[in-house]
């Protein structure tokens, strides 16, 4: 059977004319009928190409405003009769219906509007009501009618003109009702999405997905659906895989905590940090950063809260790393981390971030804020007989920001403005404290006057106990536990500093 249709006429009703002029030529080339509104006839008869208002057809003008151009019986019965049915034929011929073989939109363009800060005025009349029903109304009925649901598919249906000499297959024009439907209820999902205040319904649409050379594992498919060139400019280096994309994800909400402070590096691996510092440049901030853990810096993650100057890359250029991000690069700077052609290269530009936190569970989905508190130094209650000097409080926000983007059950001890070793993701927080002592011992870090941030409360003294012993003079908690005195008596009794925040931060 040739499912080839050959196209004899066309409605055109587009917000965007970008790249219209070339699929208009071929239609006319092909001696079809154009039918078009408004904007789009202008266009149109602007090239010297013969068009049908559509209000030839409906014996309607465009009213309302333009709200009402395109809804009537003679357009939707064109799209939508099927033309191997005996009586859709014949109330074809009796209501005298014109045959649309192809209808050509692109949307008002309502995201964008609300993306602009735009009144809600603006907003509403960039609901598309007469386009949303054409893309529909054609593509329930692609056996017979061709769709091009938006400017993003001009270039794939030209090319299906000329491949086809005016014409479209039934597989072709099956998957450009595929891509409408994919228009039309992305469309109307943004639209609930402005609209909706309540948290019982969650509507996710994401277009362009990419696919990623694989998942978390090579036998696993990936891919990113995202507009990552919003938030980043890729300098240089191959693609991003799957786990390169979820390292990113936890250094950019890590180094959030950070912005507009001093020079402030951080290091990460498998999404926790390994090495984070602030110091009066960044070069420093670098190096101390590395000194926390150089063995798992090694095809690590970096990323910087300020510009990347010559100094620094000169130092990067030493690691084997995977990913570089910063706000901002020195020109030479660039140019000394792009000598290895791999490495990627990220500048990470101003964007707001999603509010919600989104994870497959079980058989459906877990929704939750994202967690937005920076615990600072109006959540700090002292609960023992002494106080934590100046620079401990420096540290203690500094640990427990940290603390916050690593994965529960963790410790961080921090000492002068860096990281001196993390417990991540143990079972027990005594396990995670010991983890991470052993592992600052390792790399011969003096925990005399360090301190110790916990994500959650410690319902028995045991860990305050061997923090004390390592030498942690101070430590910060959310507090809680109804065993809390215990702990704070072991701190009094051994001069240990101790402030509850009341605000945990599990990361699972």
């Amino acid at each position: 059977m040739n499912t080839t249709k050959k196209i004899q006429s066309a409605l055109i009703s587009v917000f965007s004319k970008d790249g219209l002029e070339p699929i208009v030529r071929e239609l006319h080339k092909n001696e079809v009928t154009i039918y078009s509104t408004g904007g789009t006839e202008t266009f149109i008869k602007d090239l010297g190409i013969p068009v049908v208002p559509v209000e030839d057809i409906t014996s309607y003008p465009s009213i309302l405003g333009g709200r009402v151009k395109t809804l009537h019986p003679k357009i939707f019965g064109g799209i939508l009769n099927r033309q191997d049915h005996e009586g859709d034929v014949q109330q074809m011929q009796e209501f005298d219906i014109p045959q649309i073989d192809v209808v050509i939109v692109d949307l008002y363009p309502f995201e964008h509007t609300v993306a602009s800060g735009a009144s809600e005025a603006d907003i509403i009349e960039k609901i598309d009501i007469g386009g949303i029903s054409l893309i529909r109304a054609a593509a329930k009925n692609f056996k017979d009618t061709v769709i091009v649901p938006s400017v993003k598919e001009y270039d794939l249906f030209l090319q299906m003109l000329i491949e086809n000499n005016g014409g479209t297959t039934l597989t072709q024009r099956r998957l450009l009702a595929t891509k409408a439907f994919h228009v039309s209820s992305h469309y109307d999902g943004a639209i609930f999405n402005y609209f909706n205040e309540a948290d019982d319904t969650l509507k996710i649409s994401h277009a362009d997905g990419i696919e990623l050379r694989y998942g978390e594992n090579p036998h696993q498919k990936g891919h990113f659906f995202g507009n990552f060139d919003q938030l980043f400019e890729k300098l240089n280096g191959k693609e991003l895989s799957y786990n390169n994309l979820l390292d990113v994800d936890a250094a950019v909400n890590l180094m959030n905590e950070f912005k507009g402070e001093q020079p402030t590096f951080a290091i990460l691996k498998h999404n926790n940090a390994c090495g984070v510092a602030q110091r009066s440049t960044m070069k420093e901030a670098y190096v101390d950063a590395l000194a926390g853990d150089p063995t798992s810096a090694f095809g690590g993650v970096l990323i910087a809260n300020g510009t990347i100057d010559v100094a620094t890359a000169q130092e990067i250029n030493q690691l084997f790393c995977e990913v570089v991000i910063a706000p901002a690069y020195e020109a030479a700077a660039i140019e000394i981390l792009k000598e290895k052609k791999n490495r990627i290269i990220l500048i990470l530009n101003e964007i707001d971030l999603p509010a919600k936190h989104v994870r497959t569970c079980l058989n459906g989905i877990l929704v939750q804020d994202k967690d937005n508190v920076t615990d600072n130094k109006d959540h700090l209650t002292t609960v023992t007989k002494i106080a934590p000097l100046d620079q401990e409080v420096n540290d203690l926000l500094f640990a427990s920001k940290i603390c916050k983007h690593t994965k529960s059950n963790t410790i961080v001890l921090v000492k002068d403005g860096q990281l001196c070793a993390s417990g991540t993701g143990q079972t027990s927080r005594v396990d995670a404290l010991r983890q991470a002592i052993e592992k600052a011992n390792s790399f011969e870090f003096n925990l005399q006057g360090a301190v110790m941030a916990s994500d959650a409360f410690f319902p028995f003294p045991d860990c305050v106990e061997i923090a004390g012993n390592a030498g942690i003079t101070a430590v910060i908690q959310p507090g809680g536990s109804i065993k809390d005195d215990l702990s704070i008596t072991y701190c009094d009794e051994n001069k240990i500093a101790m402030v509850f925040t009341g605000i945990r931060h599990f990361k699972h």
